[in-house]
């Protein structure tokens, strides 16, 4: 190994940098500094997300994937990509998280979060660049324990410490339960490379210990996506987080996991596609059918949004299930889509949270096409999209991942999954009732004037509902980036 090694690590040595400086600024600046501390953050994200896309599209190393320190770790344009997707996340998540810092509890903590944010960050970035299991896991825990943090933000409200409490355990448990797994791989393989094991793979064939092995570890993975029946932690923590936080992790953490997953699978695990392709076609069906009849019930529209995450993660498999090129391109462009439509539900759910005092009943929208029709329209847009209504980019998303189910022979699979959309659009067609149809309640939310970072946030995932779906250069390019995959 030598220096030119950290050449591979631009995305990840940028985000370390940002994060002393901010760290250094919300230590040692002054009080009138420290106002423009938001500004600086976000501007100075804003520039490191551009740098991953022209990264992305101009890369600096071409011909496929490079790999660094002794292979644990991979560049490719494809991981820039992906890393690309939760830079955008984050920023939004920055964006519609200004009104909820300069509330009074949080207004001298605003730097922490930021600080937080980035750390989690940088561990989904190592869980994508992983080309060993020990990397992977690093990242993992590298995430998971800020986020443990974030959710319990707000440490005088009952419910957040609650939910950063869960979210400890359940991270541990998963942590545990994936450390067992890997454990019985590196008896049975002699290796944590993805390389290295794939040919043991290949040369010997596999055995019980080995099955054990991945089914462990998948069930650790699992608890990172909300998968049934990993998924119990998910409606608490949502709905005790504060809301930018459980946006975050209903995108950024998820998609981390699912990139994570694709390699794993695709690289290490595809002489035991036979055996994987089964369990999950089983967790996508009861993932999917699960979340929805859930999401019917709910009255709080946090837990509404988390079991949505929990049948959207179903989706998800749908596209990694097919253990193709065209299926992995699918699952990115179905991220990609879930970031703006998710993002723009929870930027509407963040202001009216703050202009209410912290009310998330869904009933608290009642009637607000009434008093704030541009919010109303927004999170119509988002349901329909995350709903798969034609000509929004949230059915394109479902159409291609469909599809390369569909094209493997999983047409029972798909047909389900076609069924529980209809009920998807069910209940997301309460929240439509709710604002456009529903008398306000007393208390109803007055009109009010939204801060400029979350309408900025929202303008972004609007256009993003719009067009992308419609840009298909994006679907095109992605479909050049799947290396090693048939």
């Amino acid at each position: 190994m030598d220096f030119s090694n950290f050449l591979y690590l631009g995305q990840e040595i940028g985000l370390v940098i940002l994060f002393v400086f901010l760290f250094l600024y919300d230590a040692f600046g002054s009080r009138k500094g420290k106002r423009y501390f938001q500004g600086v953050a976000v501007t100075l994200f804003a520039l490191l997300t551009a740098y991953g896309f022209v990264e992305a599209f101009c890369p600096l190393f071409r011909g496929g994937a490079e790999t660094a320190f002794g292979g644990m770790f991979t560049c490719s344009t494809l991981t820039v990509f992906m890393k690309n997707i939760l830079n955008v996340t984050t920023l939004m998540v920055f964006l519609q998280a200004n009104g909820w810092l300069k509330s009074k509890e949080t207004a001298g903590r605003q730097g922490e979060f930021y600080t937080i944010t980035l750390i989690t960050l940088l561990g989904m970035y190592l869980m994508i660049s992983a080309n060993n299991f020990m990397l992977l896991y690093i990242g993992m825990e590298t995430a998971s324990l800020p986020l443990a943090c974030l959710c319990a933000y707000n440490k005088s409200c009952e419910r957040s410490a609650e939910a950063g409490v869960k979210y400890v355990f359940i991270s541990a448990l998963s942590s545990g339960i994936m450390l067992f797994g890997l454990s019985f791989l590196y008896g049975a393989l002699g290796s944590f490379y993805y390389a290295d094991m794939a040919h043991v793979l290949v040369a010997r064939g596999f055995n019980e210990l080995i099955i054990t092995g991945f089914v462990f570890f998948f069930a650790g993975l699992g608890f990172k996506l909300s998968l049934v029946p990993f998924h119990l932690w998910t409606a608490d923590v949502y709905e005790g987080a504060p809301t930018s936080v459980t946006a975050y992790l209903s995108v950024a953490s998820k998609g981390a996991a699912a990139f994570a997953l694709i390699f794993a699978l695709y690289q290490v695990f595809a002489p035991l596609q036979g055996v994987w392709t089964d369990i999950i076609w089983w967790l996508t069906v009861v993932t999917i059918t699960l979340g929805n009849l859930f999401a019917i019930r709910q009255k709080d529209i946090k837990r509404f949004f988390a079991f949505s995450s929990i049948s959207q993660a179903g989706y998800i498999m749908l596209g990694i299930i097919a253990g193709t090129g065209q299926g992995m391109v699918a699952t990115i462009f179905f991220v990609l889509v879930y970031l703006f439509s998710n993002m723009a539900a929870f930027g509407v759910i963040s202001a009216v949270e703050n202009q209410t005092g912290g009310d998330t009943r869904i009933a608290a929208f009642n009637g607000l096409y009434g008093t704030n029709p541009k919010l109303a329209l927004v999170m119509m847009l988002a349901v329909f999209s995350l709903g798969g209504i034609p000509t929004l980019a949230g059915f394109f998303s479902k159409f291609f991942i469909f599809m390369a189910a569909y094209g493997q022979g999983h047409y029972i699979l798909v047909f389900i999954a076609l069924l529980n959309t209809v009920i998807s659009l069910f209940y997301y067609l309460l929240i439509i009732k709710a604002m456009f149809i529903l008398e306000p309640e007393a208390e109803a939310v007055a009109t009010f004037k939204n801060n400029r970072y979350n309408n900025a946030s929202l303008v972004f995932c609007v256009v993003g509902i719009f067009v992308i779906g419609f840009i298909s250069c994006i679907y095109t390019y992605l479909g050049t980036l799947s290396f090693g995959i048939a």
